[in-house]
């Protein structure tokens, strides 16, 4: 066992919230190291994702729960420094991957054991951070709660985003026709290569009728959707009869106006989720599914993250600007130590 695993300080650097607000309220702060409950760990964090609760969580717009931590940050790569628990069944010195209750924007975070994953093979600390809040809301949301199947027809909105390039990968590793849409034709044509047989700019084209004209009409079978607000009743327009669709997020607005008729008509299924208020068994649940259902494809490198770019953690309020710039193709994420 290597020295410096064992000289964990009683401080440490972390990024907290000063007040709602603007991506500049984000500041470098002096915080007492997370004590560990049983069946946690601490890991000493290499890198951490940006995502966009992250940002909702500054703005003041995402509730944090009442056990989780202040501190932003939802996914990190890093090394196991200590454990408590017989049952855990990583050791220290361990490199893993860990979907966090917050705390993630900090050098050392305590994590539920059941929310960590070691690193697929090959995979560098900072394509492992991408790995957690990322592939578990694809995979929670797409496969368990969607249903996707082989051959099936699937619309990934925000194909360009970390999400996108995500489930757009998967989706296509898993035998589905894939389509998607995003804000550029330069970024429709990534994702294109990425594994979309079709990417729709949606500034320039209503991809509802698109995809009918591509389908003769049958539209798709699943749609992920980060939008919600005015897409919700495009959405159904070009979903085929049995079809789900999932909402991850609502950038779009909260509301929209449906025809329930035609729902019923086409027995057509609405569904969503968020993932951090969830019961900490069912997160446990989604990351023993991921490991069993996709390690061995990351593992064997058919699917990585995309990264966009990399930050240090000092400069998260950059990260946050370019985030919600939306330039991007793929994640951000930050290196901590």
């Amino acid at each position: 066992m290597k020295k410096e695993f064992l000289n964990i300080p009683k401080n440490m650097q972390a990024i907290e919230i000063e007040e709602f607000g603007a991506a500049d309220n984000l500041k470098l702060c002096i915080r007492p190291i997370p004590q560990i409950s049983n069946n946690q760990i601490l890991i000493k964090v290499s890198f951490a994702g940006v995502n966009r609760p992250d940002i909702l969580q500054r703005q003041g717009n995402y509730k944090v729960p009442e056990d989780a931590s202040d501190l932003p940050g939802l996914e990190v790569s890093g090394i196991v420094v200590e454990k408590k628990g017989s049952s855990v069944k990583f050791n220290v010195g361990d490199k893993v991957c860990a979907l966090c209750h917050g705390g993630g924007y900090a050098e050392y975070v305590a994590v539920e054991e059941g929310h960590c994953m070691p690193l697929p093979k090959g995979y560098s600390m900072a394509q492992a951070a991408c790995i957690p809040e990322t592939f578990i809301t694809v995979w929670s949301n797409l496969f368990m709660r969607g249903k996707l199947q082989k051959n099936e027809k699937v619309l990934i909105h925000g194909g360009a985003s970390g999400i996108g390039t995500t489930a757009i990968q998967l989706a296509k590793h898993f035998g589905a026709k894939v389509y998607a849409t995003a804000g550029s034709d330069e970024k429709c044509q990534v994702v294109e290569k990425l594994g979309a047989i079709k990417c729709f700019n949606y500034k320039t084209k209503e991809f509802e009728k698109e995809i009918n004209q591509l389908t003769n009409k049958q539209g798709v079978d699943v749609i992920l959707d980060m939008v919600a607000g005015p897409y919700i009743s495009r959405n159904l327009k070009c979903l085929s009869i049995n079809g789900r669709l999932v909402i991850i997020a609502v950038q779009g607005g909260i509301k929209d106006e449906v025809n329930f008729a035609n729902i019923m008509i086409k027995r057509q299924t609405i569904t969503g989720s968020t993932l951090r208020p969830q019961p900490s068994t069912k997160k446990t649940e989604y990351v023993n599914s991921l490991f069993k259902n996709v390690w061995e494809h990351l593992d064997k490198g058919k699917i990585k993250p995309i990264i966009q770019r990399e930050f240090l953690l000092s400069d998260a309020s950059e990260a946050h600007k370019a985030l919600e710039k939306g330039d991007h193709v793929g994640k951000f994420i930050m290196k901590v130590s």
